[in-house]
């Protein structure tokens, strides 16, 4: 299963200074919560400015043809972390499905989970959860949100819709595996709301998510108005650790298979995603059989 962390990328840090100098956002916590601000109000405005169909419509019952279907469990067992950080994330997440559940993408737009979900305030009853902070496991409001949007991307990967904003989390390996369903690097990193999960349906029909939370998992299904003549399928290669030096790093490939349901051809075969991360753990809990020497 995908680490349900979000990895809060800093303001401005695709524009790192040079060494000795520290970016604005690094002075205080208040010039932090200023460039914060500042990248929401550039998103706000290239918005405007795009002029984008968004998804807005809910509808209470599913539509007929269920594409995929996928559930993620909700509280793990991370190392030495706090489990009050996944009994908050569990809340988190109930609050933010009813959101977004039900929502239809129809033809020609584009889902938002941000514009859906709207910001995680403790106003809002959301609570100080697990968020990924230059590499390191941190409390943060709303933390464990990102456990969502890997929800919607592994449905998303098994569908014909487009991803158009999509922001990866797999530069740290931070906790060594615990029940894994999803190949390591599947992940999504969000952050309010400059960092979005973004979906664009280009296809001729209406598709819609379904996302709710049971006691245990977070669940949700991807669902359409018609059945799909192809079927698509996520295969993980390579996946390994290497030694170099003190440090260890983790790596696999991502491919997806599309394959025509009529005939059994494959349509295609993409690579999506390589991941190069730094084990942040003990390597000790690594699998020997699968470290290599570099």
């Amino acid at each position: 299963m995908e680490n349900s962390l979000e990895e809060q990328q800093e303001p401005g840090e695709a524009s790192k200074p040079q060494a000795g100098r520290r970016l604005f956002c690094e002075i205080s916590p208040v010039t932090y919560r200023i460039s914060q601000r500042k990248e929401q109000c550039k998103r706000t405005l290239r918005d405007l400015r795009r002029r984008e169909r968004f998804a807005k419509t809910r509808a209470d019952q599913p539509l007929p043809a269920l594409i995929y279907r996928h559930s993620s469990l909700i509280r793990r067992r991370l190392g030495q972390v706090d489990m009050t950080l996944q009994e908050n994330k569990a809340v988190n997440l109930s609050l933010a499905a009813p959101k977004l559940s039900g929502i239809l993408l129809q033809p020609g737009e584009t889902f938002s989970f941000w514009r859906l979900a709207g910001g995680s305030t403790a106003a809002k009853g959301y609570r100080e959860g697990l968020t990924i902070t230059n590499g390191r496991a941190v409390p943060g409001m709303g933390g464990g949100l990102c456990q969502f949007t890997n929800l919607l991307h592994w449905l998303v990967l098994h569908s014909p819709l487009e991803i158009v904003e999509h922001h990866h989390h797999d530069r740290f390996d931070l906790f060594p595996d615990f029940g894994r369903a999803v190949p390591f690097g599947c992940g999504t990193s969000i952050m309010y709301n400059y960092l979005d999960y973004r979906v664009k349906n280009n296809t001729e029909q209406c598709f819609q998510f379904i996302a709710y939370v049971t006691e245990t998992h977070l669940c949700g299904e991807l669902r359409a108005e018609q059945a799909l003549a192809q079927s698509y399928h996520i295969l993980e290669k390579d996946a390994h650790f290497v030694r170099c030096g003190k440090d260890y790093y983790r790596r696999n490939k991502i491919f997806r298979q599309t394959i025509d349901k009529a005939s059994g051809n494959t349509l295609s075969y993409v690579q999506l995603r390589a991941a190069n991360a730094r084990v942040m753990y003990d390597p000790q809990l690594i699998d020997p059989a699968l470290l290599r020497e570099e």
